[in-house]
């Protein structure tokens, strides 16, 4: 992977002759920022942060020695890299140079493979000790999110599991049948949010179940009316249009976890409804793209003419946390969760699940799963 392109170089040399010359050899790879005198390097500095300064000893008011000194007690400066670069060529102020921080030393006149190849080596290192710092935090914040998900989600069991006895309490007193109904409605939002509960400990590893997969006899296109029976309220809000085309291969009567698959199915709608504006369209086709013995293996697509996702998002969105829309302006609610445990289900159920999308063009998320005919 080739960063030098977002890397940079302040030069410092109170001769324009200089400054033009390294300008030349530097700027097709780097970004270049330049100071005539040591004061102005300094502001520079730490104005603009450079992976690497190539400084210049004999300047008049503050040689180099001098500028060297200021950047190197500075917090902000001081683990920038100099390389002195000067017509001095005795032994004693190369070790001075070096003795006083610098990172390496050249003289004048100077081959410019020779300045491309010490810049360069400067570069490697600042890269590779910003890559190894930014992979330690993201597993740092990994590893903290993960420990926040558990415990919270332990929380959340003990009022939950209340909730749900209460309200098998309250059906059983004989109440009316508006007030049994919306007991019917909290119960079965309760089961639902308990779910992801589980889901979500399942996710954080402290469950030895890891997503078990139960399996009962269901038929594909009864779970999906069922399925759009739930969603029909939001995507009728939205004024969207939904259409849908369940293949007849599908078998009438398959054997696997129904209510994740309907979970699955539901995640990717909701994206969908979340990112498709009013009055836009949503299609889901789904139909058995292979038959092995009393195995078939189905295939769901869901697309949409929403926003679309860019190619960077879409490298990221099936990770925990990683919403669609992380943007601080934004109006989707959610936790980011929804797609990761769709994949983590897909998983098991012997498939997997991609998205292929464009910016202002849509985009389409595909799966497939394993599925026994009864």
């Amino acid at each position: 992977m080739n960063e030098d392109k977002r890397n940079s170089v302040l030069i410092v040399d109170d001769e324009n002759s200089g400054i033009m010359a390294l300008t030349d050899i530097l700027s097709p790879e780097y970004t270049v920022f330049a100071a005539k005198n040591g004061q102005n390097a300094v502001t520079a500095a730490e104005k603009h942060l450079p992976d690497v300064i190539l400084l210049d000893i004999l300047m008049p008011d503050m040689d180099g020695y001098a500028v060297i000194a200021e950047l190197k007690n500075s917090e902000k400066t001081r683990n920038i890299p100099v390389i002195f670069i000067t017509g001095l060529s005795d032994v004693g102020d190369e070790e001075k140079g070096l003795a006083m921080g610098a990172s390496d030393y050249i003289t004048k006149p100077f081959s410019p493979s020779i300045v491309k190849l010490r810049v360069r080596n400067q570069i490697v290192i600042i890269n590779q000790i910003r890559l190894s710092f930014e992979k330690k935090l993201s597993e740092t914040i990994g590893r903290v999110r993960i420990e926040f998900l558990s415990r919270m989600s332990h929380e959340m069991l003990t009022p939950m599991n209340a909730i749900m006895g209460m309200t098998q309490m309250a059906k059983m007193m004989g109440t009316s049948q508006e007030v049994r109904q919306l007991l019917e409605e909290i119960d079965a939002a309760s089961r639902q949010l308990l779910g992801l509960i589980n889901d979500l400990l399942d996710i954080s590893g402290n469950k030895p179940s890891a997503f078990s997969l139960s399996n009962s006899v269901f038929s594909f296109e009864e779970m999906f009316r069922n399925v759009w029976k739930e969603m029909r309220p939001d995507i009728e809000e939205k004024r969207q249009t939904f259409t849908y085309d369940i293949d007849q291969s599908i078998p009438e009567s398959l054997i696997g976890d129904e209510k994740r698959l309907a979970q699955v199915i539901i995640n990717l709608l909701t994206n969908a409804l979340k990112f498709t504006p009013e009055e836009g369209k949503i299609h889901l086709f789904s139909r058995v793209i292979n038959e092995d013995n009393e195995i078939v293996t189905l295939q769901v697509e869901i697309t949409d003419n929403g926003k679309g996702i860019s190619k960077e998002q879409q490298r990221d969105i099936f990770n925990i946390f990683d919403k669609l829309d992380d943007s601080p302006s934004s109006e989707q609610s959610g936790a980011g969760l929804g797609l990761p445990i769709s994949q983590r289900i897909i998983e098991k159920m012997g498939g997997k699940i991609w998205i292929e999308s464009e910016p202002d063009k849509g985009s389409k998320f595909t799966f497939t799963c394993k599925m026994k005919k009864e």
